[in-house]
């Protein structure tokens, strides 16, 4: 099949997706009562073999990425030692962003707030109990962990850098690469949490990492079509088919039609009412998917494999939940 009726096939099932959301919702209030049942189920089994803090600190983890991503691109530093914990990691790379276009600028100031803020919020939830800052790499030079992403997604040849410090684009391709991930993984641990407290934070917390992946999405949606020389959309692309090829969901098979395309980038898709843009990335009920904790280290640990550290986290998460899923 050539390359054009590949993509053809996956641009007609993202529509048929879409025209499915409306069927959804017409019919959602007679399906509230199995909807229940369904989540319980899925929170069942989990619930069972890790605590409200174990989970509560694998997200810290994330938030320490994040935080110190958004910290330096906006301030050249990494969060603040307060934030950190006792004995933290190091950080390793990042740099403040020289950002041209004063909305994004205004953007990343916004979320590295919302990040720390959400550092510091669950660093209070947990008490005594929350972990330091493992070891982390953002950096942009050719050996860092943004550089391996990228070089495995055919954003950048092998042996190339990828510095998502370098412009404004560069920055939100990187930013790209997390909050999708930081929205499905809350998702998927939220039946984790059998405390009602916890479980309403958490949802505010997804809450958030959703928007912010919205403005992201939306901003290099924006940006790719207005100056289509940049990539940024095919780039988005390229990052969904590398994270669902570690996080165990074959891409080359979902580009085919086989199986649901669960992580999208921001391709416009077509329907019967015309182009139809890719801002917020659902399955055919209008749900964003989830992931477990393990497919989420898979993605952060830039590993298919088993193993208990990687990528963006050198030696690893601390905390009880710290490997990644065998795919």
């Amino acid at each position: 099949m050539a390359q054009s009726d590949q993509l053809l096939e996956a641009m007609e099932s993202r529509a048929r997706r879409r025209d499915d959301r409306r069927a959804f919702f017409t019919n959602a209030l007679g399906a509230a009562a199995v909807g229940a049942g369904a989540f319980a189920f899925a929170s069942s089994a989990s619930a069972q073999t890790v605590t409200d803090a174990d989970v509560l600190n694998f997200a810290l983890n994330l938030e320490y990425l994040e935080a110190n991503f958004y910290y330096f691109a906006v301030n050249g530093t990494p969060i603040p030692a307060a934030s950190q914990g006792t004995s933290p990691g190091a950080v390793t790379g990042g740099a403040k962003v020289n950002f041209t276009d004063p909305l994004v600028a205004q953007y990343a100031r916004e979320i590295a707030a919302d990040e720390l803020a959400h550092v510091n919020f669950l660093r209070t939830a947990i008490g005594s109990t929350a972990v330091a800052q493992p070891a982390i790499n953002i950096s942009g030079d050719v050996n860092g962990a943004f550089s391996a992403a990228a070089q495995a997604a055919g954003v950048v040849p092998a042996g190339t850098a990828f510095n998502p410090y370098a412009s404004d684009e560069n920055f939100l391709l990187g930013a790209f690469i997390f909050e999708d991930v930081g929205v499905t993984a809350y998702k998927g641990a939220a039946p984790l949490l059998t405390n009602k407290t916890f479980l309403e934070a958490a949802a505010g917390i997804l809450a958030v990492e959703a928007y912010h992946a919205a403005i992201v999405r939306t901003t290099l949606y924006r940006k790719g079509i207005a100056t289509p020389s940049l990539q940024l959309i095919e780039t988005t692309e390229k990052i969904s088919n590398a994270r669902d090829m570690l996080d165990g969901a074959p891409a080359e098979d979902k580009v085919k039609g086989i199986g649901p395309d669960d992580d999208q980038g921001i391709a416009p898709m077509t329907s019967s009412e015309g182009t139809v843009s890719n801002i917020a990335p659902l399955n055919s009920n209008g749900l964003a998917f989830s992931r477990s904790a393990a497919q989420t280290l898979n993605i952060v640990y830039l590993n298919r494999a088993a193993v208990t550290m990687g990528g963006f986290f050198p030696a690893g998460v601390n905390g009880t939940i710290k490997t990644s899923a065998a795919n």
